[in-house]
């Protein structure tokens, strides 16, 4: 019996040696590159002699911390993204070719170049509040409007970490798409009247306060374009608005772009309205502008589209003569947790909800709105409204009238119109920003705050204490956080 155990054991030991022999491979070459010439991107081919599954294994030699790349479908040519690489940084890695028995090379190692000097975040000492674990595990995704136009990633540690650039055009604003990619709104920065340089709260505070603002048909965060890029800096597509639609009011789009499940983008447009209005006690013909809601595919065919005219009394407004030119001057668009969309009219510091199908005005939340609420958590010009995880309202309140601005969030009672305060975050007095600015709440529950005017963004606690700071050349229109989660499907972290 021991004897034929013996021999079991052996047959046993050479088939298994067998398997290993037969489905073993052989690796012919590795060519390591950086297609965009940056210190945050390396790209790695690997050929290989038969087909099989490939997949990279890359620790950071000063932490240790090993990631693995994606799963390369079975192939003899393979090519696998090194993302979010550190700049200046030594890395080493293996490839690993995923048969039943695991083969890697052996190690082999690069290091990343020095980050472009004007890629470098000074922000990062003592004179800013930087506890690196404000922010949690996600970046920051920042636009650059002007020329070159470009798209940042932020890390903990104030460094670039991911970068996308367009020479001919800016980027004003972006957001994440449920198919893994970023959308970006493209803006002429020479159509714009307004400078977006930072500034000093005195500086702030001399400027106009009064509303409208009436800056022209397209506004400091407009824009007449469209791209969709992958996480590795590829531009999947570019839609021109004004070179493709023939109907002016269609060219031009602003402060927000959502794309669905069906990969439609909705965003907000400028329809105009011819209207006998009455100026000093006299009926006079003008246009109007206004705002509205407007729905088009990736091809820029326009698939529906919404007015706040269609809902607006003109004939007993006290203030059409005063705002005609800018009468809402809409400036945040979400949808709410039943799908509906949620707009911000910050000329009435009110947030109003539409009918995403009727396009029927449901309510209005704010000064002088349906619902009761506690009069000292009036918000005043606000901004990016949106729907926290745990499903309350949550918006930035410039607070034009007390000159301090700051997060808010609200829990809305639709059936009782009545709302509750769960957030009042309040910036320091000298982050005040009378423009822009945006809020969110993080996974770790501190809250990423944007204060555009003075150029600087946070990251604070629930009352508004500010744990982490960094200070841009520009004003910031806002601040996009991008959880970890977002690079699933290219790397992880494993150990």
């Amino acid at each position: 019996m021991k004897r034929l155990i013996i021999i079991v054991s052996i047959l046993a030991v050479c088939v298994v040696f067998g398997f290993y022999w037969s489905g073993r491979n052989t690796l012919k070459e590795v060519v390591l590159t950086s297609p965009h010439n940056t210190a945050m991107y390396n790209k790695v081919d690997v050929t290989l002699e038969k087909p099989a599954p490939v997949y990279i294994e890359y620790t950071e030699a000063k932490t240790g911390k090993t990631f693995r790349t994606r799963i390369s479908p079975a192939d003899t040519l393979h090519s696998l993204d090194l993302l979010l690489l550190k700049a200046n940084t030594e890395y080493t890695y293996r490839v690993v070719i995923d048969n039943l028995f695991k083969q890697k090379s052996k190690q082999l190692s690069f290091k990343t170049r020095e980050q472009s000097p004007w890629l470098v975040n000074h922000w990062f000492n003592d004179k800013h509040p930087h506890d690196s674990s404000a922010l949690g595990d996600g970046m920051i995704l920042v636009c650059f409007g002007r020329l070159p136009g470009y798209m940042a990633l932020i890390d903990n540690e104030g460094e670039v970490r991911w970068y996308w650039q367009i020479d001919d055009i800016g980027v004003r604003a972006a957001s994440l798409t449920p198919r893994g990619t970023i959308l970006a709104m493209l803006r002429p920065f020479v159509r714009d009247q307004v400078d977006d340089a930072p500034q000093t709260p005195a500086e702030i505070a001399n400027e106009e306060h009064k509303k409208p603002m009436r800056r022209g048909a397209i506004g400091f965060a407009g824009g007449t374009g469209l791209a969709e890029i992958s996480l590795t800096g590829e531009m999947r597509w570019r839609l021109d608005l004004d070179k493709v639609e023939k109907e002016k009011d269609y060219q031009v789009i602003h402060h927000d772009i959502w794309m669905d499940e069906e990969n439609h983008i909705h965003t907000l447009y400028r329809p105009k309205m011819i209207a006998d209005i009455p100026v000093n006690g006299k009926m006079e013909r003008d246009t109007l502008g206004g705002d509205g809601i407007m729905v088009i595919d990736t091809l820029g065919n326009v698939l529906k589209t919404w007015s706040a005219w269609d809902v607006w009394d003109i004939k007993n407004d006290p203030y059409i003569d005063e705002y005609r030119y800018d009468r809402f001057h809409m400036n945040g668009l979400c949808f709410d947790k039943d799908g509906n969309y949620l707009v911000s009219n910050p000329i009435e510091d009110q947030i109003w909800k539409i009918d995403r199908q009727s396009g029927k005005l449901l309510w209005k939340f704010g000064r002088n709105g349906d619902f009761q609420m506690d009069t000292t958590a009036y918000f005043s010009f606000q901004h990016s409204p949106y729907i926290t995880e745990q499903g309350d309202l949550m918006l930035f309140d410039n607070g034009l009238y007390d000159k301090r601005s700051g997060a808010k969030a609200f829990k809305l009672d639709e059936k009782n119109m009545t709302a509750e305060t769960v957030i009042n975050a309040p910036l320091p007095p000298d982050k005040y920003t009378s423009r822009m600015g945006n809020a969110y709440l993080l996974p770790n529950g501190n809250l990423l705050q944007t204060s555009s005017k003075t150029g600087s963004i946070m990251v604070t606690d629930r009352e508004g204490k500010v744990l982490w700071e960094s200070i841009m050349y520009y004003a910031p229109y806002r601040a996009v956080y991008v959880p970890v989660e977002t690079w699933d499907n290219y790397f992880k972290e494993i150990k």
